[in-house]
């Protein structure tokens, strides 16, 4: 019997961007193929947390790296954000808007004022990311927040709070650091809209109506507890922002379903992980031909066998379910690095 791949079943895919589908303007590599190969037979939804961009503008960027994409097809984190934002205040309210063209766009869509000074006393704060945002709009944000003597104030809502973004040159502070900046000068904390919150994956789902949908991203603390959070299943890629080491060291609710060397993986059959009590007590994980044992503590690589990303997903497996810290196992190195 040949083992699963992990699309069996899938009817929807909603796939992050940075770090899955490119980098910078570049392609990772396999993965456009990987995609439109599963786009044949699967719906495709992009879903990002990247706040500068309008839809039409990763539309664009992904056709011209050979993906089939409408604007319809990118589901942003201001769209989601601004979702929330209506739920908070009255229609038609002037918001005081920090971040790029993608959340001006998105917020004027809704039928809000967009303005960027506190001065014209908005109802409300939305944050994004945005190249070009710098301390003057940070402070705006802040003075437009600052809470009176009963500590009453308007909402904030921020798009995301990713730490870092990653770029053509290397990783970048992310939104995430730009928020704490104006959560440090006012002492509260947004309601957040993008990964790993649930709201943007109960757009994207309601959106594209897929009844048995699969998240695929490079971060665990976004995309895969995102997804999590979401009871949908997950994908991790190692294309991306977070590695082996983090992979291994992941906490429960950060843990994904499947791990993939890239894309290609997608289509290939996923290996069941086998595991068992030796007759010494050891606990023995097998992934294809690689083997890792626990003894108490103790991580050894039995066998690495010829596919370093089984061995990844031998030694996962077999950290996460000795039901101890990563602190508290000796880890060979040779599993993460």
């Amino acid at each position: 019997m040949t083992d699963a791949t992990p699309l069996d079943g899938v009817d929807l895919i909603l796939a992050d961007l940075d770090g899955v589908i490119y980098t910078g303007r570049h392609a990772i590599p396999h993965a456009i193929d990987s995609i439109n190969a599963a786009a044949k037979s699967i719906a495709v939804g992009y879903i990002t947390n990247n706040a500068s961009r309008t839809p039409a503008s990763v539309a664009e960027h992904l056709t011209g790296l050979g993906l089939r994409v409408a604007p319809e097809d990118v589901v942003t984190s201001p769209q989601a954000a601004v979702k929330l934002l209506a739920g908070l205040v009255p229609a038609g309210s002037t918001i005081l808007v920090v971040g790029g063209a993608g959340l001006l766009d998105v917020v004027r869509a809704a039928g809000f004022v967009a303005t960027d000074s506190a001065e014209d006393k908005p109802a409300a704060v939305i944050q994004g990311f945005g190249p070009e945002v710098g301390w003057k709009q940070l402070a705006e944000a802040a003075y437009a927040l600052a809470r009176d003597s009963d500590g009453h104030g308007i909402p904030w809502v921020a798009t995301n709070t990713d730490w870092t973004i990653p770029q053509e040159r290397g990783i970048a502070p992310g939104n995430g650091t730009l928020v704490s900046a104006v959560h440090t000068a006012v002492g509260i904390l947004p309601v957040v809209a993008g990964k790993p919150e649930k709201a943007i994956f109960d757009e994207a789902v309601a959106r594209f109506g897929g009844s048995s949908p699969v998240v695929i991203g490079d971060r665990l603390d976004t995309d895969i507890l995102g997804a999590n959070r979401a009871g949908i299943p997950s994908i991790m890629v190692l294309t991306g922002i977070d590695g082996a080491k983090q992979l291994i060291a992941a906490a429960p609710d950060e843990r994904p379903h499947f791990v993939l060397e890239d894309l290609r993986g997608l289509s290939e059959p996923y290996p069941v992980i086998e595991q068992g009590e030796d007759a010494d007590g050891s606990i023995v994980t097998k992934v294809g031909d690689a083997i890792v044992r626990r003894r108490d503590t103790q991580l050894t690589i039995e066998q690495p066998g010829e596919s370093r990303i089984n061995l990844i997903r031998a030694g996962s497996a077999a950290v996460w379910t000795s039901g101890l810290a990563i602190y508290a196992l000796d880890v060979p190195t040779e599993l993460y690095s």
